[in-house]
Formats: C-alpha cells, structure tokens, sequence
C-alpha cells in the first residue's frame, strides 16, 4: 500500500467521492480487524469497533494531516474507542454496585422499620455478582440440586457447583474479615 495512492483517494473522499472512501476502506479494514481482534480477544467487540473506527475515520477524515500513514492514524482513532469502551465498562460497573449497595441498604432499613430481622449476611450477599448469587440462592435457600439448578440456569452442573463454592467461599472470607 502506497502512501501517495492513500493520499489520493483521501483527498477524493474529503471532496464527496465515497467510492474513493470505500476503496481505502477495503484496503484496512483487514490490518484494522486483525489489530483489533489482539487487542479484545473478542471478535465481536472488534467488529463493533472496527466499524465504528471507519466511521469516525470517515466524520474526520479532513483532519488527517498525512504526516503519517494513514494505517497509523487509523490504529490511534481505534485505540481510543477501545480504552473509552473500557472505561465506559467500567463506569457502568460502579454504577450498577452503588445501585446494588443503595438497593441492599434501602431493604435493611425497610425491613428494620417493619420489624424484620435483616442481617448483615444478606447484605454481604448482595455484593456478590448475580452469575453467582444466584445458584447460590436457588441452592441453599431453596433447595435445588445442582443439576435442577445446571437445568435452569443454562449452564453445566460443575460450573453451578463452582460458583456455589466460590460464592460462599468469598462470603466467608468477608465474614472472617469483619470479625
């Protein structure tokens, strides 16, 4: 690929000609795809951003200087959709904890002012990731198998044993702590 051949349809493409864009789309798509797919180990997540990278690269093509290749350029534009999808994640995990954590304190002081018992146990509980709290719950509150509770939940019975056991294990980790 020839860095004058790239300027060419770029400035084609600046001018309205999307052929010319499309053209310079099929000839990184690939690199782009490939670099992606080493950086999220997940395909889908790196066709989502693949595709978003060639838009944005399509919105601002007029700030491509060309002191570089356009390939590097392209590869930076990728690299910050990739870390703002991550923080993005991230931000939303904190949210849905507070969420919980609020959630979770909110029962307790309702059940308090109605004179139910709330234990701390259940507030620890509440911290665990639902893909674990729940087998949990089906098991030992109400008493599924793990096979009944494999057959519901979709997933394998040593993987509901699993997350049984590390559930509980990381409950009483926090409990010891406490003390």
């Amino acid at each position: 690929m020839d860095k004058n051949d790239d300027l060419s349809l770029i400035n084609l493409a600046i001018t309205g000609n999307d052929d010319a864009f499309t053209v310079l789309f099929q000839r990184h798509y690939s690199f782009l795809f490939k670099y992606l797919l080493k950086l999220t180990l997940n395909e889908e997540v790196s066709k989502d951003l693949a595709q978003e990278t060639m838009v944005k690269c399509y919105t601002k093509l007029s700030s491509y200087k060309g002191d570089g290749k356009f390939s590097t350029w392209m590869i930076s534009i990728a690299s910050r959709l990739y870390i703002d999808s991550i923080r993005k994640k991230e931000r939303e995990k904190k949210k849905i904890n507070r969420i919980m954590h609020n959630l979770s304190r909110q029962l307790s002081w309702a059940s308090q002012s109605k004179g139910i018992d709330w234990s701390d146990t259940f507030t620890d509980f509440n911290q665990l990731e639902a893909d674990v709290r729940t087998p949990i719950l089906l098991r030992h509150y109400y008493g599924y198998s793990y096979e009944e509770i494999g057959a519901m939940l979709g997933m394998r019975t040593g993987t509901v044993k699993s997350r049984v056991h590390n559930g509980i294990k990381w409950l009483r980790k926090e409990w010891d702590g406490d003390e």
